[in-house]
């Protein structure tokens, strides 16, 4: 029956895992405007609690609260019969709501009211009711009388004065104060237990009093009440005997020792052992109170473990343990240990941990779509295990009318194609001896259709670089699905670079400006659809190009910081400055200007950080810069330097650990001393070096000094002011300290295990100076905690580590380090824990289940490993998983194929992980081990699964094995990873022209037995490309994609390109196929003004295409460059009168090259850059014809003076003045002849030479070729002049003279002057 059962049970389970997924998924929003038209079945909002104790001075009110649509109805139940309200005058319901109130001012009694009540809450679509509301009145009853004799009682005996308080509701709380009603002091020795009664260890005569009295307070109606006095009398054996002995002729009475010394025993508990129940959840309070004499110290541990260390309290002088939130790991045996130097006594405490229920998955409101799917679970626990029980609102499922759409199983209810109008609330109650639990979820069956609720045209902005949330909330019934449209409803953005969230929303990570734009987000279920439009504004960053920049300033002068900003211009900025992080001054002499801040008249004040913010309304940016304000120069010879150093330090008024030292500051130089610091030297145990010990203000000349023994000192002072750091004094005499014991112990210390059988304790030593004194030693004390009574010890020197050898596998021990030195030990030092070696994990976890969720992906769940076995701490587990073979039956050689292992790490906490990256249509197998610090554990039994099919891979390959003028034959292989049983291949194609134009797209299916197919009737000359995809039961996998050709019908088709006569072609053989290789035909190059075009065709399929070219006999590398899938190229700037070869490459995924054409040689004439003629320019004509007048009126004006006999003196003015411009030079050194004509050769007297050079005399006179760039005139083909005219800079005549340069006009005129 058992094996029966597991498997229906494993099936149930599943079933509930996944309709629950399928049932979280609906949830109502709270939008007003989507509840406000939704009906809804009850819901309890607000009750009172389970327990309820009321004041019997004030009206009772018992609460219920409860929403749904329509606005439901409430009812009550007392003692489980009909509470009618309308027959009880003093009873009343709030309005719109199920609160009761109880009017018990007039004189009525509030137990008459007392009792079990129950809310009810119901309207069309179901009843929700409440929890069992217990009424009880708050009860103080009065204390019995009782007439209390003194107690009298010998010095040193144990004593208990009881306090027995009356029963009340709730219990009071007791206390002990005397007749001034002054608590009494409590101790070790005399202490209250958790009963109320006053406990003496031992009594001394300070304990006689007439007034102990024990007072109970009672918490709902604040009242206290008190026992009558209590008198006790402790009575001293010696005093009596001296009275005694005088009435009885010397005879002692009582003898003459005192109070007797005696071992510990308890008061409470009585016996070795008792037992002590608790409810998890709870406190747990144990208490052991003892006697004896001297007073004994109690003392706790756990037998079966260690005490939560933060749950775990000591009270009442560690006389009563306190355990805060007890779970089931508390339960076991707690010992409790009195002792005094007599002896000690131990009292074991067995606790029990029972727990009321408690929710492990409690009910929640399933809203479902008609037809829809969905589960109700009930989990709880509790000890012992809690009954589960269904209601239908509020009756007995199983009395509740019959639905075939829901069953139940156990804590379960599932509800399978739910019908319009079967909405209801379910209760699930969960119970057992100390308690129950009452939870009420509804079960709402909607058919609504989409509706989006984020506002329409909602504007969203981000800066760039940013990421961009677009909001998509929706509702309806069933859940709508979202689809994310960009600008036009063309296409659904799907993948990267968008993130698409459960709830709708569309993620960019990283927004750019190109995203911004419209956006439509559609929401889509059975009932309808629903769209909604936002907007997305991708702005620019705000930064602050121009930093505010440090400032040193005078006082009394002006500053300006600048901070200059770039913005988003469709933002507004808002400019904000601070000082010191505040706002600035409230002072006119702040100037704030849109890029800057002035401050007029700098004061001392005025010193600081000042910073910048630029604020936008979607990001800011900011910077600072330091102003520091010197004082005023009265003249410019002051100079502000930094100090000079102190002098005449002097040590007086030596101590053990102190001194005081004065000096004389230096020079300030202009800039007060703001403080000095003071540096020692430790000549003893690091001599040579300075160390800070201490800053004084710089008004202060003299320091008292802090000081550790055993060192011997130098002192030196530093001064500082605005400007800087003065130079170290001289340093000061000696001065030595005494040795001393250690003030401190090493820090940083720790114990671990290297090794299974060791412990090494590790600190960090003392430095020199620490030590104190001479002979510094450590002493390592260990002991193993709850084993070991006694520390172990050893001393060491000069080391920072011991090891203890012979140690259990890691067990806790407590460890500490103390400084050891000649002169004494350290402080005590601090306890901390240590664990010894771990060693390696001797059971292996225990794979419960593995859950394949789909053809990539499982689920492994494993049962943990007891703590024992780990032997250490526990860091993980450890999943090794890995594909044995494929489930083909003809699978490679018939041999199971091992892939590589594949491993996951969980954590300590995990008892369940996902394997992702699986093969399809496998047999995998899956063992798990767990780790700790030592390594890896044995592997549990490796277990099998088997994945389902998927989607098949890519075919291995496609190609053509035949083609003709009309039909193409192809051939594939089977996708290596075929992930399943081939049903089948699709193959499409459509035919491609020589502009990417496609034609109609064709589709066939082949049968998965065929390797090869003839199409015809194709296109002749014609390429086509072709998708071929394999398809499993799961679907189609990934096409692979080629493009094939038919063969050409004729000659070769004319370039697109106009060709120059030196363009050279490879043509391609006719009536050739061009399937796969060659792949490249038609290759041409045409030389022009803009470069070399290349022009060719191409038939492969490969999308990467280069063309490559290098200089003839060249030994460099090919430069290549990617044509992006045209037929034409232009290569620039390639170097005239070069040859090229070029050539055109195919490469593939992996940049191999797959084809390339023949090689073509393409030459570049050599020929000038492209030049104006200024020949032919109209400024250039008009100047030269301005020129030729004025030359013109120049010469007659010359003529008409030589007729009348004067002599133009030009010459010999120049020649007198000897002016360097106008002299001619010599050619060595770079000169220019006379300007001559033609005709004579002879230079025009008064004529001067042009700057630009000699001009030849073999040359003619008006030839362009003066004029032009170089000397070198150059036509066309046609005869038609290329030169330039081109006035060079002096800096080009410098570097370049040889060349013959055009005067300009200025020096035209310069030549008749």
């Amino acid at each position: 029956m058992l094996m029966m059962d597991r498997p229906r049970g494993c099936r149930t389970l599943l079933l509930v895992l996944f309709l629950g997924n399928m049932a979280t998924a609906l949830e109502v929003p709270l939008d007003p405007k989507v509840l406000e038209g939704l009906p809804q079945p009850p819901t309890i909002t607000h009750q009172s609690p389970k327990d309820y104790i009321v004041d019997p001075r004030e009206n009772i009110v018992i609460h219920c609260e409860a929403k749904g649509k329509p606005h439901p109805s409430f009812s009550w139940t007392r003692n489980g019969i009909h509470f009618d309200i309308d027959l009880e005058s003093k009873v009343t319901m709030k309005p719109h709501s199920g609160t009761l109130i109880i009017d018990i001012s007039g004189g009525d009694k509030a137990e008459a009211y007392e009792g079990v009540y129950q809310c009810t809450a119901r309207n069309e679509h179901g009843t929700a009711i409440s929890n069992n509301i217990v009424i009880r009145q708050s009860r103080s009853p009065l204390w019995s009388k009782e007439k209390i004799k003194p107690i009298v009682v010998q010095e040193g005996v144990s004593l208990v004065l009881q306090c027995r308080p009356p029963a009340g509701l709730p219990p009071p709380i007791i206390f002990w104060m005397d007749n001034n009603f002054q608590r009494l002091p409590q101790s070790r020795r005399v202490s209250q237990g958790l009963n109320g009664d006053l406990y003496f260890s031992n009594v001394v005569t300070e304990d006689s009093r007439s007034d102990y009295i024990c007072y109970a307070r009672f918490p709902h109606t604040q009242t206290i009440q008190q026992k009558q006095p209590i008198t006790v009398r402790v009575l001293n054996m010696d005093a009596i005997n001296e009275t005694m002995a005088a009435y009885l002729n010397d005879t002692d009475l009582f003898g003459d020792d005192p109070a007797e010394e005696r071992r510990p025993s308890f008061l409470v508990p009585t016996g070795s052992t008792s037992s002590k129940m608790v409810l998890r959840g709870q406190v747990l309070e144990l208490e052991c109170i003892a006697e004896g004499l001297p007073t004994p110290e109690v003392t706790w541990s756990k037998v079966s473990g260690e005490l939560p260390t933060k749950r775990a309290f000591f009270q009442n002088f560690q006389k009563t343990l306190q355990i805060m939130d007890v779970s089931e790991a508390d339960a076991g045996e707690y010992r409790c240990t009195a002792k005094n130097r007599l002896g000690s006594v131990h009292h074991t405490i067995s606790v029990t941990v029972k727990a009321a229920p408690y929710w492990i998955s409690a009910p929640r409101n399933l809203v479902l779509a008609p037809l829809e799917t969905g589960v109700l679970t009930c989990r709880a626990r509790g000890n012992p295990k809690p009954t589960i029980s269904w209601f239908m609102n509020g009756v007995p499922i199983e009395n509740a009318p019959t639905d075939l759409t829901r069953k139940v199983e156990d804590d379960t209810i599932i509800f399978t194609e739910v019908q319009t109008g079967s909405s209801a609330v379910y209760q699930c109650n969960a119970s057992n001896e100390y308690g129950y639990l009452l939870s009420n979820a509804f079960v709402n069956v909607l058919a609504e259709p989409p509706r989006v609720l984020t506002p329409l045209d909602k504007v969203y902005q981000v800066i760039m670089n940013k990421r961009a949330l677009l909001d998509c909330a929706s509702f309806g019934s069933p859940l709508p699905g979202i689809r994310w449209f960009k600008d036009s409803r063309s296409s659904v953005l799907d993948g990267d670079p968008f993130v698409f969230h459960e709830n709708g929303t569309l993620e960019i990570p990283v927004a750019q400006a190109f995203n911004s734009g419209k956006y439509t987000c559609v929401a889509t279920n059975s009932f309808g659809i629903s769209e909604n439009r936002v907007h997305l504004e991708v702005k620019e960053p705000t930064r602050i190009l121009k930093q505010p920049e440090y400032k040193v300033v005078q006082r009394n002068r002006n500053v300006v910081f600048e901070c200059k900003v770039k913005h988003d211009p469709s933002l507004i900025p808002t400019m904000t400055w601070l000082k010191d992080n505040g706002e600035l001054p409230d002072d006119e002499r702040f100037i704030v200007d849109s890029d800057s801040l002035t401050i007029m008249e700098v004061t001392e004040n005025d010193k600081g950080t000042y910073t910048c913010i630029m604020n936008t309304t979607l990001d800011q940016d900011s910077a600072s810069a330091q102003l520091t304000v010197v004082e005023a120069t009265p003249t410019p010879a002051v100079i502000y330097e930094k100090p000079d150093a102190p002098t005449d330090l002097e040590l007086t008024d030596p101590g053990a650990r102190s001194v005081q030292l004065t000096w004389i500051p230096g020079d300030e130089h202009n800039s007060p001393i703001k403080k000095f610091l003071i540096q020692y030297e430790d000549a003893l145990h690091d001599s040579g070096t300075w160390h800070n010990l201490t800053e004084v203000p710089g008004t202060k000349t003299t320091a008292h000094l802090k000081l550790s023994p055993y060192v011997h000192y130098s002192f030196r002072v530093i001064a500082r002011n605005e400007i800087g750091y003065s130079l170290p004094s001289q340093p000061s005499h000696q001065y030595k300290t005494n040795p001393a014991a250690p003030d401190e112990n090493p820090s940083e210390v720790k114990g671990m295990g290297t090794e299974p059988n060791n412990l090494v304790i590790s600190w960090k030593p003392l430095t020199g100076l620490q030590s104190n004194g001479p002979g510094l030693q450590y002493k390592v004390m260990w002991k193993q905690m709850h084993v070991d009574e006694k520390w172990t010890s050893v001393t060491v020197a000069n080391v920072s580590k011991f090891v203890v050898a012979g140690t259990p596998t890691f067990v806790p021990y407590e460890v500490k380090v103390q400084a050891v030195n000649n002169y004494g030990h350290g402080p005590n030092p601090a306890v901390i824990i240590g664990y010894s070696g771990e060693d390696l994990p001797v059971e292996a976890p225990e794979i419960s289940r593995v859950l394949v969720q789909n053809s990539t992906l499982a689920e492994v769940n494993w049962r943990s490993v007891p703590a024992k076995s780990v032997r250490g701490k526990l860091q993980g587990y450890r999943v090794y998983y890995w594909k044995e073979r494929s489930l083909h039956k003809h699978n490679g050689h018939g041999h199971p194929h091992h892939m590589e292992q594949q491993t996951l790490t969980f954590g300590e906490n995990r008892s369940h992980g996902k394997l992702p990256g699986l093969h399809p249509y496998s047999l995998y197998k899956v063992n798990i081990r767990v780790f700790n610090g030592r390594g890896e554990g044995p592997a549990s039994t490796s277990q099998q699964f088997e994945t389902p099919e998927g989607v098949p891979g890519q075919p291995a390959f496609l190609r053509v094995t035949d083609n003709n003028l009309d039909s193409l034959t192809l051939e594939w292989g089977p996708p290596h990873e075929k992930n399943g049983r081939l049903t089948g291949y699709t193959l499409k194609y459509h035919s491609v022209n020589n502009s990417n134009e496609l034609g109609h797209l064709e589709e066939l299916t082949v049968p998965a037995n065929e390797t090869s197919i003839t199409l015809h009737n194709l296109k002749y000359s014609t390429r086509y490309k072709f998708y071929f995809s394999a398809k499993t039961l799961k679907g189609p996998g990934p096409s692979i994609t080629e493009e094939f050709a038919t063969i050409m019908d004729t000659g070769i088709p004319a370039s697109p390109y106009p060709l120059s006569p030196t363009s050279q072609f490879l043509r391609p053989p006719h009536h050739k196929a061009l399937p796969v290789s060659p792949v490249f035909g038609n290759v041409s190059s045409s030389v022009g003004e803009d470069g070399a075009l290349i022009t060719w065709e191409y038939w492969g399929p490969e999308k990467h295409i280069y063309v490559e070219y290098i200089v003839e006999n060249s030994n460099e590398d090919w430069q290549k460059e990617m044509v992006n899938g045209s037929q034409s190229h232009v290569l620039k700037g390639l170097k005239e009168g070069l040859a090229y070869k070029v050539r055109l490459v195919a490469k593939g995924h992996t940049d191999q090259t797959v084809h390339r054409s023949e090689e073509l040689l393409v030459t570049l004439p050599a020929m000038a850059s492209r030049q104006v003629d200024i020949a032919t320019q109209g400024w250039f004509i008009g100047l030269m014809c301005a020129i030729a007048l004025l030359i013109l009126v120049l010469l007659i004006v010359c003529f008409i003076k030589r007729n009348k006999g004067g002599k133009y003196p030009v010459k010999e003015k120049e020649d007198a003045h000897a002016d360097p411009e106008i002299q001619p030079m010599k050619d060595d050194d770079i000169t220019f002849g006379e300007y001559s004509d033609n005709e004579d050769h002879k230079p025009l007297k008064g004529s001067r030479t042009p700057s630009s050079g000699t001009v030849k005399r073999d040359e003619s006179d008006d030839s362009l070729v003066d004029y032009g760039e170089g000397g070198d005139g150059q036509f066309n083909e046609d005869g038609s002049f290329i030169g330039q005219y081109s006035g060079k800079t002096e800096r080009d005549t410098v570097q370049g003279h040889e060349s013959s340069e055009a005067p300009s006009p200025v020096n035209a005129m310069n030549s008749f002057v």
